[in-house]
């Protein structure tokens, strides 16, 4: 008997107000994370403070963030999980993180400790509310439209990211034109726009994605719960061997993202050429997040996955070398190329190998994966540059040497996503 082929339904409305917290929050991650924040970190509020001293506080921030919220994630997604309801533990994660966001604003220049401390609670309200904001994937789309939904959600989150970075690009360069007295009030009224973005657009989320509530109850069976899980994983190859192979490449990734602006900085790029790039790796990714999907879609998840550790690979290796503005440039397009895919892929991969009813308790243990490996990518990085000058390396040699470390995590972790592929097939 001859198949009847059924079209393939379009998003619904549940799909695509999840997607629109990639719209809303992404803006975090390229106008503040990415962009300005590591700008005026280094310029204005550590003014006169040699550059690998400033590029070691950055690195130790965004480690302690990325420490603390991962230690957080899985119990607040196990408790998510116990009470059918990840909603309420997103709010609780970024509303804090929007109003501390805002609160960079008012830091005064030098006051490097100050912006510290805001930035903290705001990556952490980033980081922490895009893990349980993963964890609602499972429940708007079917296995099928996982590739699709999540890559759709980078794509909107790339082009709001490169919108609002435009816009406060603008500001900066033009700032009468926006009733501004100059570059300084225009980056802090960047990070109040970031605010206020993150959370108008972050309410179709709370209001059109449907939870089922179940009857609350301690937190101690939610504790025992996440150790039960935590015990049985070496048991569950594919998931244990993914999450150790996300462990490593996902360290490199985000690397690349929260200190490339630094990166530039250290070796010679102005502000200019690294917001310029930031601007490409954004446009270049919408339509690579898309064109990821689409490979994930025909050819494997899984091979998308590897086509851009491949990529990475080569930016690690190739960015020690560039001197150009066109090389800079390029080197941002191939980030946005493989950034566009490996997130949504690595996304879509893990939704389709847990069970949904604990979709919470394990994309937060997927959250502490990467962040506890992102503890390890920035310092090491940081770490190697201000090891390299003080053993007798020009500055901005010892800072284009450091971009090396990051290939040891990109192999690493192909090699196991590899070994975690091949055990989905056997097991």
């Amino acid at each position: 008997m001859k198949k009847i082929s059924r079209p393939v339904p379009r998003f619904g409305r549940q799909a695509w107000a999840w997607c629109f917290y990639d719209w809303a929050d992404s803006v975090f991650a390229t106008t503040v994370m990415a962009g300005f924040f590591p700008i005026f970190f280094k310029n204005f509020w550590s003014v006169g403070v040699e550059a690998t001293t400033s590029s070691a506080r950055l690195g130790v921030i965004s480690s302690l963030a990325s420490l603390g919220i991962g230690l957080l994630g899985p119990f607040l997604g196990a408790a998510a999980d116990r009470r059918g309801r990840i909603k309420p533990y997103l709010a609780l994660l970024a509303v804090p993180g929007m109003i501390a966001t805002a609160l960079l604003a008012l830091v005064p220049q030098g006051e490097w400790l100050t912006a510290a401390f805001c930035y903290l609670i705001g990556l952490a309200g980033f980081t922490g509310g895009s893990a349980l904001y993963d964890a609602l994937l499972p429940k708007v789309a079917p296995t099928h439209r996982l590739d699709a939904v999540s890559s759709a959600g980078y794509a909107l989150g790339y082009l709001a990211g490169g919108l609002m970075l435009a816009l406060n690009v603008a500001m900066v360069l033009k700032p009468e034109t926006f009733g501004l007295a100059g570059p300084e009030q225009a980056v802090a009224w960047s990070f109040v726009l970031v605010a206020i973005w993150w959370a108008v657009f972050s309410l179709p989320l709370f209001f059109l994605v449907r939870e089922t509530s179940t009857p609350g109850g301690s937190t101690i069976p939610t504790l025992s719960r996440l150790i039960r899980t935590l015990k049985s994983l070496p048991a569950d190859r594919p998931l244990f061997l993914f999450l150790l192979a996300y462990w490593l490449y996902i360290d490199g990734v985000h690397t690349l993202m929260r200190m490339a602006v630094d990166f530039g900085l250290s070796i010679g790029f102005s502000p200019q050429d690294l917001i310029s790039a930031l601007l490409l790796v954004q446009f270049v990714g919408l339509p690579a997040s898309l064109l990821f999907g689409y490979i994930g879609s025909k050819v494997g998840t899984m091979t998308g996955i590897l086509l851009a550790l491949t990529i990475y690979l080569g930016i690690s290796v190739w960015g020690v070398f560039i001197d150009t503005r066109l090389e800079f440039y390029l080197l941002a397009a191939a980030i946005g190329l493989a950034q566009g895919g490996i997130q949504a892929l690595s996304r879509s991969w893990f939704a389709a190998i847990i069970r949904p009813e604990q979709a919470g308790e394990l994309f937060g243990l997927f959250n502490l994966v990467g962040r506890f490996s992102t503890v390890l990518g920035p310092v090491l990085m940081g770490g190697t540059a201000v090891l390299l000058h003080a053993s007798g390396l020009e500055g901005e040699l010892a800072s284009r040497l450091s971009l090396l470390v990051l290939a040891l995590f990109f192999v690493g972790g192909g090699v196991l996503a590899v070994a975690a592929q091949r055990a989905r097939q056997t097991s």
